[in-house]
This record gives C-alpha cells, structure tokens and sequence, in this order.
C-alpha cells in the first residue's frame, strides 16, 4: 500500500476515510491513482488533508477519479476554460442570496441536496477545495444515502421505495418546496442571470428515483430537498404529503448519517454524487466565500427527462 496515512473520516461513521500527504506525484502515479480510487468506491468520500492548495493539485486529483464533466449549466463561473477546462467558482459574496434558518441569517446556505439532480445525467463526485474561507460558517454537510436508507424507518420507506422524484432548475430560496426548516424565509434573491432563466424554463422536468441499487448491492435513499417538485404520478395532496414527510425525515437523520465539515486552507474533498447528499451551513451576510470544484464525469443510468418543461410546457411545444 502506497498510501501512509490513511485513516475513517470518523470512527462513529460508516463512510469516508482521511488520506494525508498525498502529492501531485503520488496522484499522477497510475497505481496509486487506483488506490484512491478503490478506497473511494468502497468508502464513499474522502477528505485529503494537507495536500498542495493550487489549480494543478486540484486537477491531478480529480482525475484519479475518471474524466472531468462540463458542468450543464452555462451561467455558472467557470474559473479559466483555457487553462482549467471543468473548474467551477462557487462564490457567496456579501448581501447576495441571503435566508433565514431559524433565527439565524446566512448567505450561501444549501439544503440537502445532489449535484445535477435537475439533469437527467448526474456526475460521478465532485472534488472541492476552499479558496477564500469565511470567517465563520461555510461548513459542508456530507450525508451516506446508504446509511440513510438503512436508518430510516421502515414503513416510510415502504411507502417512498420505487417512487420516482420530479426536479428541476429552482434555485431560489423561495423556491424550495419541500424539507424546509421550521423557520425559514428568503431575505435577499439570489444572483440570477437572463441567461440562468431562460436555460432553467425551457429545460424538461428531471425524474430520478427515490432509491436505487450499487452494483455492490447496496441499496441507497437518494432524495434531493433541493429543486424536488413532487413525486410522478402522485402530484397531488398526498403525493406532496409523502415526499415533505421524506424530506423532513433526511433533516432528522442527519445527526446520525452525516459529517460536517470545517474547511482549513490545506483541505480538498471528494465525495460519491451517486451515493452521497451534501449540504452547505452559510456563513454570515457580509461574508465572502470562495470554492473552486471540478466535476467528474460517471452517471448511474437512471434518470431521465420528463416530458413537461419546467415552465409547465410539453416538450413538443417547446
């Protein structure tokens, strides 16, 4: 084993490790490349600590993992396609985008949630690394649906197994339909360009199921709060009272099948975007927040597209 430092990502929870050290030679060398890779498969997520913090690192991690994936939506920052073809910015600056979550007022705040869940391809993982740290707040929640659905109760999940979820490309806070915090209300609008709106009405509604099976066998609860829009064939009173019971249900398993994590300057992340839900805590209004993510390109096969835009159009007359 190539790997030296190698440890759980906490030893209360069933995924994730911790690998330290690892150099931009250890991640082009093909068979440790296939290490990281296969404790990554059997684990779910890792958090590489003390690794070198620059756009070349970033990149010769991420491709460990397979291809890099264009990210779908065309507004979203891209940080130099020349030079970083697949680099993300994710930026929270002061006074954008700000929320309310019990009592507390915060900017760049994200439910649980997985990436491209409003597309019908969704990415492999994603790795992440935090560029310009807020001075509080700014954590990120990962959650194992293969713990979640181990932990959930049984006759809810009976009830939600083989249901097939509706989303789409809602970003606002205002938006959120389901799963949403006690008290919560939206303070400030995000950012959102002409450019964001108009790719985001005439895209079709993305269907995925609530659950679906590894290869390995495991089973894993894969439901999205964010940009869930109801349940097929159940767009109804009842259908929308199961998917808030679904959602809420996640919210309170979270103290039992998640980790959170506090980013620090020498820290990268990747975490399994067809196994894993992850959400972000904010940090305060007047924050600025900076994260650079690459997208590795791998889909599980099934989501599709629905045949109704999101502007509530049929396909054929879009």
């Amino acid at each position: 084993m190539a790997l030296a430092d190698v440890r759980p990502l906490s030893e209360d929870l069933p995924f994730g490790v911790r690998i330290g050290g690892v150099t931009r030679a250890m991640a082009e060398d093909p068979a440790i490349s296939k290490e990281i890779d296969d404790l990554f498969i059997r684990h779910g997520m890792i958090v590489f600590e003390n690794v070198e913090q620059s756009d070349e690192m970033q990149l010769a991690l991420s491709h460990c993992f397979g291809p890099l994936k264009e990210h779908p939506v065309k507004a979203v920052s891209r940080v130099d396609t020349d030079r970083l073809p697949g680099v993300i910015e994710i930026r929270s600056d002061p006074g954008r985008g700000v929320v309310e979550v019990d009592g507390r007022q915060v900017s760049h705040w994200l439910p649980w949630h997985f990436d491209h869940c409003y597309n019908d391809e969704l990415n492999r993982a994603g790795v992440l690394r935090s560029v310009e740290l807020s001075r509080e707040g700014g954590i990120t929640g990962f959650m194992d649906g293969i713990a979640l659905y181990n932990a959930f109760p049984r006759d809810l999940l009976a009830r939600i197994e083989g249901k097939e979820i509706i989303y789409t490309l809602s970003t606002q806070y205002d938006e959120l339909k389901f799963g949403r915090p006690a008290q919560y209300r939206m303070i400030q609008p995000k950012p959102s360009s002409p450019e964001f709106k108009e790719q985001a009405s005439a895209m079709p509604r993305a269907i995925h199921p609530a659950v679906w099976t590894r290869p390995t066998g495991e089973k894993v609860l894969h439901v999205s709060n964010y940009m869930s829009k109801g349940i097929v064939g159940m767009e109804n009173p009842e259908g929308d009272a199961l998917l808030e019971e679904v959602c809420q249900t996640i919210n309170k398993l979270a103290d039992t099948c998640s980790y959170h994590h506090t980013w620090r300057p020498t820290d990268m992340a990747i975490w399994d975007n067809l196994r894993m839900l992850h959400c972000v805590s904010g940090c305060r209004p007047d924050d600025t927040r900076t994260m650079y993510r690459t997208t590795i390109k791998g889909d599980y096969g099934f989501g599709r597209w629905d045949t109704v835009r999101a502007d509530g159009k049929a396909l054929e007359s879009a």
